[in-house]
């Protein structure tokens, strides 16, 4: 049985593995056995970030529009209500960014809500 050289392929193999290591500290940086657990690890934390991400924005929002709201005597959760009754489609992105950059318009949505 003929054999198998494997010498291009396990070496294209490190190289890769190596290069989405770059920047890790000590063995990790250099060493296959350990470069492969701490990118193992770090693709783990990096898909929960991208999850995180989005439930941090969405609370960062939420804190925006209730400051600009209770300056206004309103609650949040009120405000929220009376848009979803009033069948206005902002999402609270949007809201956020008015209340922050545009409070004069963010103030006629106000009265309109009330």
């Amino acid at each position: 049985m003929a054999r198998v050289k494997r010498g291009k392929i396990k070496t294209k193999k490190r190289k890769k593995l190596l290069k989405l290591a770059k920047g890790y500290k000590w063995q990790r940086k250099s060493k296959e056995k350990f470069a492969k657990e701490a990118i193992l690890h770090a693709f783990k934390h990096a898909y929960e970030g991208r999850k995180k991400k989005k439930r941090d924005f969405r609370r960062l929002w939420q804190v925006r529009i209730n400051a600009f709201l209770r300056a206004r005597g309103l609650k949040y959760s009120n405000f929220m209500k009376k848009l979803k009754d009033k069948n206005i489609k902002l999402n609270r992105k949007i809201l956020a960014e008015l209340s922050v950059n545009y409070p004069h318009i963010m103030e006629e949505i106000v009265e309109y809500v009330k």
